[in-house]
């Protein structure tokens, strides 16, 4: 498959996503899907394949094609990105355990990237795993901000995040 050909098609689905274009994101769905049918051991064409199903509000469908792509060794930002898009993807459709497992491994893989973590915190959270969830949103709050009143306060915000439950008795 020609790389330019892929390229295009990304560029369109990033269109059709950009203006919310359903047509759009319906003929990339198509154009990517016959792409799959000549070569189904890409992993790249099954990430395309599974992004273009979730901008279209598809994301039950997209599951699969992600979960492809991590099979077939995607690597890279493309790795990044589909464990960010899958474990969102399964917390969305309430299977907690996956999304959780997914959100970890791309949190380790990836530990710069925030947004993995916040969605490990959302996933956590709807795991009732409330403590985790809120310790993993302060702390990537206080890592990240530049808010002058929340930085003055961070050493004592940072040292409660540690154990949230402790009260002075």
């Amino acid at each position: 498959m020609p790389k330019d050909q892929l390229q295009q098609l990304i560029a369109l689905r990033e269109q059709g996503r950009a203006n919310q274009d359903q047509e759009l994101l319906a003929d990339v769905r198509a154009r990517l899907l016959e792409l799959l049918n000549e070569d189904p051991n890409d992993a790249q064409v099954n990430y395309q394949t599974a992004i273009a199903h979730d901008n279209s509000g598809l994301g039950k469908e997209a599951i699969p094609y992600y979960e492809r792509a991590l099979q077939l060794g995607l690597s890279g930002n493309d790795l990044e990105r589909c464990l960010l898009g899958l474990g969102s993807t399964y917390r969305y459709w309430g299977q907690y355990e996956k999304s959780i497992a997914t959100l970890r491994r791309g949190v380790q893989e990836f530990p710069d990237d925030r947004a993995l973590r916040v969605f490990l915190a959302m996933a956590l959270y709807n795991g009732q795993q409330y403590k985790e969830s809120v310790e993993l949103l302060i702390t990537n709050l206080m890592e990240s901000t530049t808010d002058e009143k929340l930085l003055y306060f961070k050493r004592g915000i940072l040292a409660y995040t540690e154990d949230l439950d402790e009260t002075a008795e």
